[in-house]
Parts: C-alpha cells; sequence; structure tokens
C-alpha cells in the first residue's frame, strides 16, 4: 500500500510523522511517500520535496514563491498518473493543499484531509472544495465534524494529535528541574485555589517565563520586537524574571540574539533550541504568537498571554473573514477567553502595555495564575483525550478497506 502525504508546516511534519509509524505499525507494507519534512524524513518518508521549507502565511510572502509552488502540484499530479498511490493524505497548509487534493481527485485517488483548516473562522465558503475533492475530513477539535456535516462532507473527529504527543513525549527532567519554581499549578484547599507558599528561603532567585517567537521565519521577524518591549516591561518590574525562548530554529536564535542587540537593550534571556516542551511545562506563564502550540499550554495547564499581528493592509480582511471572536485554539474549544490574546494592528504600544500588563499579573498575584491554570485544567479534563494518531490510522486504513471491499463487490 502506498500513501501520498503533503504537509507544508512544521507542526503538521509531527503528527503526520507520528501517523506514519501508526500506519506502518498496523501495516508494515504501507510505503510513505511526498511532501513533508524533516521528522517525516527521519520516520521513512521517500521525499518528493521538503515543503515545509516553504511554509509562509499571507500574500506578500506566498507570491515570490508562487512559481515554485505551481511546479510542485505538476510534479504530484505526474506521481499521480506514473505511481497511483492508494490514498492522498493532506495536512493543513490549504491553498496549495487545495490543488494537490483537486490533482488527486481528478486521478481518482482517495483523499483525506487530516486536520483540516479552520474553515468555521476563515472564509467558510470555502468548503465547496472540501464537498468537491476531499473524500473524508478526519477532524481534531470536537464540534467540526457536526459543522461539516450540515454542509455534505464527510468528517471524523478523531482527536488533536497534539494531546498524544505531549504524552508521549519524553520531556528533560533535568532541564525542568533547573528552571521550574517547585510549586504546585494548581492545588484546591477549601474549595479555594492558591499556590503552597514556600519558606524564602527555598524559593528560587528567578522567575521563569516562557516566550515562544512562533516556527516560521516571518512570525519572528514580525513578532520578536513587539516581545523585545514586553520584555522590557516585565523585567522593569520583575527583576528577578528570566525569559526561557523557545526558538524552533538555530537560525531563529541567532536572529533573536541579533535583533535583541540592535535594539541595545539588556534583557535577562537564556536561548534554547527543540526544548519548546520542556520550556512550556517549566514557566510560571508564556507570552507567545499565536498558533497550533496554544493546544499545549492546555495540555501543560500553563497560563500563556497571546500575540497576534497583523500588517494594517491586512486588517480589513482579516475582519472580514474572521467569524470568531477569538483566534487560540483553547479559547475556540471552550468558547470563551481563557488564555488572553491581542490582535496588533496599528497601536503596538497599546498592546505592548496590556500584555506586560497581563504577565506582571501572574507574576506578581499567585491566585490569578492559578486560576486561569485550574480553568485550563477543567477543558483539558473535557477534551484532552489522547488516541487521536491511532483513531487516523484506523480511519484512513478503514476507509480504504471498505472501498475495496465496495469495489469488488
Amino acid at each position: 500500500m502506498k500513501i501520498f502525504f503533503s504537509v507544508g508546516e512544521p507542526s503538521g511534519d509531527q503528527h503526520a510523522a507520528h501517523l506514519m509509524a501508526e500506519l506502518r505499525r498496523r501495516r508494515p507494507d504501507v510505503e510513505c511517500v511526498g511532501f513533508g519534512g524533516p521528522l517525516m524524513e527521519q520516520a521513512g518518508l521517500r521525499s518528493v520535496y521538503r515543503l515545509t521549507d516553504l511554509a509562509v502565511m499571507g500574500l506578500w510572502q506566498t507570491v515570490p514563491l508562487l512559481a515554485k509552488f505551481v511546479r510542485l502540484v505538476g510534479e504530484a499530479e505526474q506521481f499521480f498518473a506514473a505511481e497511483r498511490p492508494d490514498a492522498v493524505v493532506l495536512v493543513d497548509f490549504p491553498g496549495f493543499n487545495w490543488s494537490i487534493a483537486k490533482r488527486a481527485k481528478a486521478a481518482g485517488i482517495p483523499v483525506f484531509y487530516y486536520l483540516p483548516p479552520q474553515l468555521w473562522a476563515w472564509a467558510a465558503w470555502r468548503v465547496r472544495r472540501m464537498r468537491k475533492w476531499v473524500d473524508r475530513a478526519l477532524c481534531g477539535l470536537p464540534f467540526e465534524p457536526e459543522w461539516y456535516a450540515k454542509r455534505g462532507v464527510k468528517a471524523d473527529f478523531v482527536g488533536h494529535p497534539f494531546f498524544d504527543e505531549v504524552a508521549d513525549y519524553p520531556l528533560d527532567r533535568g532541564f525542568v528541574a533547573r528552571w521550574q519554581r517547585p510549586v504546585v499549578k494548581v492545588v484546591k484547599v477549601d474549595g479555594s485555589l492558591r499556590d503552597p507558599k514556600l519558606p524564602v528561603a527555598e524559593r528560587p532567585v528567578y522567575r521563569p517565563v516562557g516566550v515562544l517567537p512562533g516556527s516560521r521565519t516571518h512570525e519572528v521577524e514580525r513578532n520578536w520586537p513587539l516581545m523585545i518591549r514586553i520584555m522590557r516591561r516585565v523585567a522593569a518590574r520583575h527583576p528577578d524574571v528570566r525569559f526561557l525562548v523557545a526558538c524552533y530554529k538555530a537560525k531563529f536564535e541567532e536572529r533573536c540574539r541579533q535583533m535583541v542587540a540592535e535594539a541595545r537593550v539588556e534583557l535577562p534571556i537564556d536561548y534554547f533550541v527543540g526544548k519548546t516542551p520542556e520550556i512550556i511545562e517549566a514557566a510560571e506563564c508564556c507570552l507567545m504568537v499565536s498558533g497550533s502550540v496554544s493546544l499545549e499550554m492546555l495540555a501543560r495547564r500553563t497560563p500563556a498571554a497571546v500575540l497576534y499581528r497583523v500588517s494594517p493592509w491586512a486588517y480589513p480582511a482579516v475582519r472580514i473573514l474572521v467569524r470568531l471572536n477569538s483566534f487560540t485554539l483553547p479559547n475556540i474549544i471552550a468558547g470563551r477567553r481563557i488564555l488572553p490574546e491581542w490582535l496588533a494592528v496599528w497601536n503596538h504600544e497599546r498592546v505592548v502595555g496590556q500584555m506586560a500588563d497581563t504577565l506582571d499579573g501572574w507574576l506578581s498575584d499567585p491566585a490569578s495564575r492559578t486560576a486561569v491554570a485550574h480553568e485550563l485544567e477543567e477543558l483539558y479534563a473535557q477534551v484532552g483525550r489522547t488516541g487521536a494518531t491511532a483513531r487516523t490510522a484506523e480511519a484512513v486504513l478503514g476507509h480504504l478497506a471498505a472501498a475495496s471491499v465496495r469495489r469488488a463487490a
């Protein structure tokens, strides 16, 4: 059995790599081929092209790559004609993946969209593309299958693989122990929430705050300057704070260091590559760029202030397309704002001030921080079930087997 993958996001690379392993555990003869990233390649992908190198968002970032995307779609079309894979599995990365789905459907190859784009929030009219070109949506959020079903799309709820990955990830306990303050995040005493009080002599001399500037180059470029300003304000109020910066790649660490030097500021920063889960686990709270990593904040019950920067020219489109009052997944799932979030468009000074005030509040008042952690705890108890990767593999193989039986009959 041959399955073609098309995965363009760093997070999707991780999810698809786990799915590949689960598919091969159930069917050792499964061959995985297509567009992906380094983790998928390590898991055995026969790579046609490393698509995650082209992970971009926004019109101006996409335009210079259009010729490359067109060429890759053509390569996929030729592959479908020459090698006839048994299925195509898409992960996120709309736009490009719509074109892959269209070519696969034209070739008569079943198409599965794993973790489909959030059409219920952005341009719901695009669901017609799902109806035309996708055989099955495999959804990570509990309300999505009903939304799709009402619009004529077959969909299954498999759960979000982030919860699998958090549960299975072998934390570097030495790293966490080095940075984590020895307090329990959620403690109930006679129905009230509080942090346990430590004798002054036992308290660490630093306060760890996680900082996540994003997993794409343009995210780092746009958001890190604002984050520097936020960190300056927080550090001025809390001399014992340490900012643990989770860099997705070594080149991001280098760029972050460079921008801090250009800003000519002194900040208590420690940079790390490949330690995002440990930083989220160890931090009292986090400052983060909006993204799916917010689900890891939920899984680890860590309060976070969320930044989503939009250029002024793109703001009208965002206001037209966004159908919700939130852009952070835990908030969308809960139907309320558990993690405070800011859309930064024009008045950056206001956003910087408010985000710094929020982090200051959590650091100054452990009870307020613990209250947010408790809300995350309650939400995770409702939606944080594991087994998404196994259910996804079962769904893909099951639907293919059923289709084979129908053809034989």
